[in-house]
């Protein structure tokens, strides 16, 4: 009884898969849907002119020498005319079938896409980014591929319907002896179904770990060279490999023994009918012909009912695949802001209150923490690693909530703006900085709707101008991947230029001067003060950066330990202790 269940689940979800699939694309695929009832009208029109031809010409033809009541010349007209059709019913069903198919991995891709874009960082930072790329890749591809085989399947049911109506007139006794062969399909298939189930879930999930491996060796390449980790992730990537093969095996093992018996059913039953045939033109209740129309539909059936043995296959996988790709796209989004709440002009005032969070079930990074900025004011975030202040900084940008507490922007809660509008308002450079593998232009203009001189002022305040001038093709030079032909300070000054473009009213660096020499920080940060009306947070290490602040914010145990100028803190121990080694690890 369990399996039964399980059986019906299956179809019961391929059925599913297929409505939902078919409700995306439902014209190309009702299109693909008439050319599969061509070919199958045809196909067994085909076998009925055949028995006439049978019948009228060739019988007479050896009996007395001459052709019946068809011509030579009509039969052969008469044949191409059917066969002709038919060819333009299966160019109209493959056609559509692809174009349905395509038009679903796309519409499935970009709603797969929106919701990675549209799930918080905390989702993003759980989940693998193979995992990530195996969903919008193979599992879309699998998912669809029950669409394929479906038109010539259902062209197979009009074929199916035919056949019995023309079997039937030909003679019932043989029309129940060939169609009992599609209730031993669908017995089959129950077994299939039942059986591949849990072996085609492994196999996606297994692919699903090896683009992980995969992407985390290649992301970490050098990594994995320095550290003379090759041999391991060769190994580690071989081991998830082998295990994907291993699964593999075992499913194509069942698809075997499956599709033998799948495609020896049409050929027992072409044997049982003409068997039973015989018999029947022997005593007379069957004509020549009419055998010869019955055994050619029969053989013409059988690769059409291969191909719905074919789609039932199907059905298994990718049921498992949407199910995988459901998992991401059943993740409830952030409520989206209809109307995002006004800001006044001017630099951004910040108001941090009492606002705690933890990442999963461990200890609280933060706990409840109290600040204010005023607007057009310059603070810096000082603390010893794991004190949270890339988190704090996380937070005021809006990635990911709070999991207690407020945090207002320009007097606004934050989250009462929507995501455009904090996009607008405030800008975010990280320590460890992203370029895509393209020109510096685009880098820093990735809507490439900035003027040059925009473009070159943003490039200036953050003291990337000079480097990019000396570059071979200057801001149209192309750098590598994630920026890799470009120093750790040369990326970071780009990202600067890239969030500074936007204009934002708060400006949160996070440790984003790093890697640029003291020289040089303090000219970004100088032009920052002075050529730009914003308000700025710093996550600072450097005593040179920390001087340059209107006041500091001291995290100390995810607490705020104390808040003010840089000179008023250095009687506390803890503070002076923590800058003053700052100091002597830069030396």
């Amino acid at each position: 009884m369990g399996v039964r269940v399980a059986n019906e689940s299956v179809l019961r979800r391929g059925a599913t898969l297929v409505y939902e699939h078919i409700r995306l694309h439902p014209v190309p695929f009702a299109i693909s849907v008439v050319g599969a009832g061509v070919f199958a009208g045809c196909t067994v029109l085909a076998t009925v002119v055949l028995g006439r031809i049978t019948d009228e010409v060739v019988i007479p033809v050896f009996e007395t020498g001459q052709t019946g009541s068809w011509s030579l010349r009509f039969a052969v007209f008469a044949l191409l005319s059917v066969s002709l059709l038919r060819v333009a019913g299966v160019v109209i069903r493959r056609y559509f079938a692809a174009l349905t198919s395509e038009r679903v991995q796309s519409s499935i891709r970009h709603r797969l896409v929106d919701q990675y874009l549209g799930l918080p960082l905390s989702w993003h930072q759980e989940t693998p980014a193979g995992k990530l790329l195996a969903h919008a890749d193979n599992d879309t591809e699998v998912a669809t591929d029950v669409l394929h085989p479906l038109p010539f399947s259902l062209g197979v049911v009009f074929l199916v319907l035919f056949s019995a109506i023309s079997l039937i007139l030909v003679d019932l006794p043989l029309a129940i002896v060939a169609l009992a062969i599609f209730p031993t399909l669908a017995f089959l298939n129950r077994i299939y179904t039942t059986t591949i189930e849990k072996p085609a879930a492994a196999v996606q999930a297994s692919v699903g770990d090896v683009a992980t491996v995969a992407h985390e060796s290649f992301d970490g390449a050098l990594v994995v060279k320095t550290l003379g980790r090759a041999k391991a992730e060769a190994q580690r990537f071989g081991s998830a490999v082998e295990e994907l093969r291993d699964r593999r095996i075992r499913v194509g093992y069942i698809r075997a023994t499956f599709e033998a018996i799948l495609d020896s059913l049409p050929n027992i039953g072409i044997v049982v009918v003409m068997i039973v045939g015989a018999y029947r033109v022997d005593a007379g209740a069957v004509r020549p012909g009419e055998l010869v129309q019955v055994a050619s539909l029969f053989s013409v059936l059988a690769f059409p009912m291969r191909v719905f043995g074919y789609f039932l296959e199907t059905v298994p996988p990718s049921v498992v695949a949407k199910d995988r790709l459901q998992g991401v796209l059943d993740k409830p989004l952030p409520p989206a802001m209809v109307h995002s709440a006004e800001v006044a002009d001017g630099p951004l005032e910040v108001e941090v209150r009492n606002v705690s969070f933890s990442y999963g079930e461990t200890a609280p990074v933060l706990d409840d923490v109290t600040f204010s900025i005023k607007g057009g004011e310059v603070v810096a975030i000082i603390g010893s690693t794991g004190e949270g202040k890339s988190t704090l900084a996380h937070l005021v940008t809006g990635l990911v909530p709070p999991d207690s507490g407020t945090i207002l922007v320009g007097r606004v809660p934050l989250d009462e703006l929507s995501a455009e509008a904090r996009t607008e308002l405030i800008g975010l450079v990280f320590q460890e900085s992203f370029l895509f593998a393209d020109t510096l232009r685009f880098n820093i203009d990735l809507q490439g709707t900035h003027s040059e001189n925009e473009v070159l002022k943003a490039a200036r305040i953050a003291s990337a101008a000079a480097f990019v001038d000396e570059m071979p093709k200057g801001f149209d030079t192309i750098v590598g991947e994630r920026g890799v032909t470009l120093s750790g300070g040369q990326r970071q000054r780009v990202a600067l230029a890239r969030a500074l473009l936007q204009r934002p009213r708060l400006l949160i660096l996070d440790d984003a001067t790093s890697a640029v020499d003291a020289k040089v920080e303090q000219e970004i940060l100088s032009s920052l003060r002075s050529e730009l009306d914003m308000t700025t947070l710093i996550v600072a290490q450097r005593v040179s950066t920390i001087t340059l602040a209107d006041r500091v914010v001291f995290l100390r145990d995810g607490k705020i330990a104390a808040a003010g100028r840089h000179e008023d803190l250095l009687h506390l121990p803890a503070y002076r202790d923590l800058v003053t080694a700052y100091e002597e690890a830069a030396k």
